[in-house]
């Protein structure tokens, strides 16, 4: 799993350089799949459940699973670009969020807290804590910035299978839930909106956005849990 992470943290790294004003969610989808195919890997999202794609190509109010299609990027959106790899039998799935050209301050803030909220859930995955005191971290981090993290979208456990238990929530109470143990592989994803937290599916079925047409914001990592903390599988070191 770990070489599985390694190829998909350099896949986002190319995809990073891609992301601009005039490009359309399917040439990136496109793109995506041609570097994972040529790293020897697999799409891990494209079958699953009939998902037509390598991709999940999430725009401004779309949260996550927006299917890649024609829409062009323009200035000033951002784009959430979440991703899977299977690789000698096991997944790895990873999320991002990008300025598209010039963004505001405040769009900038909600990037940059929605990546720093899922290093503070990261901090909290210890052998012994529990997933109520990742999820209750997150939730604090977040709204003590003055945004909100959707209630209906969690992480999970990751391996063999795509989507594994446990259902990893993004709130939550201290001490609640399972606890962590030496081992355990899965992925934290805090999704982050600048208004309220409520959802609701797209036209096509297959994604979520906003209720309230507000921007959203996406970070993922599969992480491991050893007995000296975390580590995180899908970042280049």
């Amino acid at each position: 799993m770990a070489e599985g992470g390694k190829i998909l943290a350099r896949v986002m790294k190319e995809m990073e350089k891609q992301v601009r004003p005039g490009i359309t969610t399917r040439e990136l989808d496109k793109a995506a799949e041609g570097l994972v195919l040529s790293s020897g890997a697999e799409c891990s999202f494209k079958g699953y459940h009939g998902y037509p794609a390598c991709s999940c190509a999430s725009i401004n109010e779309e949260i996550v699973h927006a299917v890649p299609s024609d829409r062009v990027l323009k200035d000033g959106d951002i784009f959430s670009l979440d991703l899977g790899v299977f690789y000698k039998g096991y997944h790895s799935d990873m999320a991002i969020t990008l300025p598209v050209g010039k963004i505001s301050p405040e769009v900038q803030k909600l990037i940059k807290v929605t990546k720093e909220s899922l290093e503070v859930g990261i901090k909290e995955a210890k052998i012994g804590r529990t997933f109520g005191d990742i999820g209750s971290a997150i939730q604090k981090y977040v709204e003590s910035h003055g945004f909100n993290v959707v209630r209906d979208l969690c992480g999970h456990g990751i391996g063999k299978d795509l989507h594994e238990d446990p259902e990893i929530l993004n709130y939550g109470k201290p001490g609640a839930g399972p606890k962590i143990k030496e081992g355990m592989v899965f992925c934290l994803e805090p999704m982050i909106t600048a208004g309220d937290w409520h959802i609701k599916k797209s036209k096509d079925g297959q994604g979520f956005i906003t209720d309230d047409g507000s921007l959203s914001a996406h970070f993922e990592h599969t992480i491991t849990i050893t007995k000296s903390g975390s580590q995180v599988l899908t970042e280049l070191n």
